[in-house]
């Protein structure tokens, strides 16, 4: 086995982003060394690594539980070359600051102001005028990162927000900050499946990359943070929350009783992915499970290759950590 360390580092529109600086070019420096010409990613979250591949000619398979991730997905990754223009751009913010007779998603006034409530539900509604679903998935992921602009400034930071309506936000984000579809002439694909599911289906793929999900033993940490505002928005309400804990009841990604329980979820997940020659398994250890203990586990499906670990403890306390296994 092999342990390695690695530590590295990376004027206009803040937008904020979920992962620390170096962490995806961690994840790539580690995946480098694997040869593999398709991955299937059953928990995509944030798609940026999806996209880099995406941009080294591998085949891309990327599928996430949540409404969120897989649009982004379908925008940054499926999608080959589609973009917005600017009669998609009209129809997108027609009288998008215009109230109709009531909001359809009223959970949206427990996230912003009346104005931008009506904004955001708007444009999701003329978001369903567009054509095809590569440009409703471009159009609600730079709606999201609108969003995500604006709850990243609080009631002592609010000064700070640049005067600028949402539709002008809007607008430099696709300018700006949206990456540019990228063509690698590979059917790229993304799903929005149970994990298990997922990877049942993927016969011909050489890579599962698991970003493993944190272990979650009480509230959902999703609800009320940056993502959960984002899947309110997209499912037009927040009346589902329940029902998505029933279905993920029991596997990866639900709420667990204890550290054995999320293990085993582990252990049944990799079984599930048995067919794929090589695995690749990202884990951030905050305590609850271990090195030592994720090892373990993968160990009784398959031998493990070697672990790599890179220490973020001086922006999240955790440390990142990668377990490549190959039958």
């Amino acid at each position: 086995m092999i342990t390695a360390a690695y530590s590295s580092t990376q004027g206009g529109l803040h937008v904020p982003v979920t992962f620390p600086n170096g962490w995806l070019a961690f994840e790539l420096s580690v995946l480098k060394r694997l040869r593999f010409g398709s991955v299937a990613l059953p928990f995509t979250g944030e798609p940026d690594l999806a996209a880099h591949l995406k941009r080294w000619k591998v085949r891309v398979a990327v599928n996430d539980p949540m409404l969120w991730s897989y649009t982004k997905a379908t925008a940054l990754v499926e999608n080959p070359n589609e973009r917005l223009d600017e009669l998609d751009l009209a129809t997108i913010l027609d009288e998008a600051y215009v109230p109709r007779e009531k909001l359809d998603n009223l959970s949206l006034r427990n996230w912003f102001n009346e104005a931008d409530a009506w904004w955001f539900d708007n444009v999701r509604f003329n978001a369903e005028r567009l054509h095809t679903s590569y440009k409703r998935a471009i159009a609600l992921t730079a709606g999201m990162m609108v969003g995500d602009y604006v709850l990243a400034f609080d009631d002592e930071t609010k000064s700070m927000r640049e005067p600028l309506a949402l539709s002008d936000v809007f607008r430099l984000i696709l300018q700006e900050v949206l990456p540019v579809p990228y063509d690698n002439s590979l059917r790229n694909k993304s799903t929005n499946q149970d994990p298990r599911t997922f990877l049942a289906e993927r016969f011909h793929t050489d890579l599962l990359f698991l970003r493993l999900p944190a272990a979650v033993v009480q509230t959902d940490p999703i609800r009320g943070t940056i993502r959960g505002w984002r899947e309110e928005w997209l499912r037009g309400g927040n009346d589902f929350w329940d029902e998505l804990d029933r279905l993920r009841a029991g596997k990866l990604g639900s709420r667990t009783q204890s550290k054995q329980q999320y293990l085993d979820f582990v252990e049944d997940l990799l079984r599930t992915a048995a067919h794929i020659p090589a695995w690749a398994l990202a884990h951030t250890e905050n305590g609850f499970i271990s090195s030592d203990e994720l090892v373990d586990t993968v160990s009784r499906v398959r031998k493990v290759e070697a672990v790599y670990s890179k220490d973020f403890s001086d922006v999240l306390g955790v440390r990142a950590l990668i377990v490549t296994a190959i039958s």
